[in-house]
């Protein structure tokens, strides 16, 4: 479900297979583990870095809405275990970059958003707010992120509430997008240079994280809200 390679200070996450990388609990879980892992190793540095990146058409097509549907509870253990996902890259020492190469919609998009820096191929993929198309609800905690990452009021009502397909050159002009390149190989190349480059600054990682936190503090309090998955669906079709 997913690879975590080590190269030099790099961390190099890869969702792999070429299926849609639906965020169900087993896959949510296996994140959170590789992430655990790269806490805890030995080997890690102040001056690491984080990529996350896929293989196949998708980053992430969001949440297993099947799955959901088939089991009212699993629609409250993948948004728990999302929030955490996602408290998790927040509070990471180390600086985050995520390398697009595919679609990335609803649950998905947020995964990608909660990265500290967001490179995207041109060719291929877009950034996709799906729930207004599906009618569902957007999630508060969703919301929040949406806010904290994408500064412009129109470039949010275009995500959310017209649930606009945003590609790479499209999402460089509305802020969301960091850089774009002409594949996904030059995309992760891109990220590994970024990171090599974020590395050779030597920033103290610890103090990067919890500046990160204080700056995300209100997605934080609104993670650990008691808004339910429950809520969030029972005026959707789902």
């Amino acid at each position: 479900m997913c690879t975590l390679e080590k190269r030099g200070q790099l961390f190099l996450l890869t969702l792999t297979g070429d299926g849609e990388h639906r965020l169900n609990p087993t896959l949510l879980d296996t994140i959170r583990s590789a992430i655990a892992r790269i806490r805890s190793d030995p080997s890690s540095s102040p001056q690491s870095v984080l990529i996350t990146t896929s293989e196949g058409k998708f980053f992430s097509n969001g949440y297993n809405l099947a799955l959901a549907e088939s089991d009212p509870s699993l629609r409250v253990a993948m948004d728990s275990k999302l929030r955490s996902l996602v408290a998790d890259l927040v509070s990471l020492p180390m600086p985050t970059i995520a390398a697009v190469t595919g679609h990335a919609s609803a649950a998905g998009f947020i995964l990608a958003m909660s990265h500290d820096y967001v490179l995207m191929r041109r060719d291929r993929g877009f950034l996709y707010m799906s729930e207004m198309d599906i009618e569902l609800v957007i999630p508060a905690w969703f919301v929040a992120v949406v806010r904290m990452k994408i500064g412009s009021p129109a470039a949010r009502r275009d995500v959310m509430l017209t649930a606009e397909k945003v590609t790479a050159e499209r999402g460089v002009e509305m802020g969301i997008v960091d850089c774009s390149y002409g594949s996904a190989a030059e995309t992760v190349e891109g990220a590994v240079k970024l990171g090599e480059e974020l590395v050779r600054r030597g920033v103290d990682g610890h103090v990067y994280g919890r500046m990160r936190e204080t700056l995300l503090k209100e997605v934080l309090h609104t993670i650990g809200s008691d808004e339910s998955a429950s809520d969030i669906y029972s005026g959707s079709k789902l």
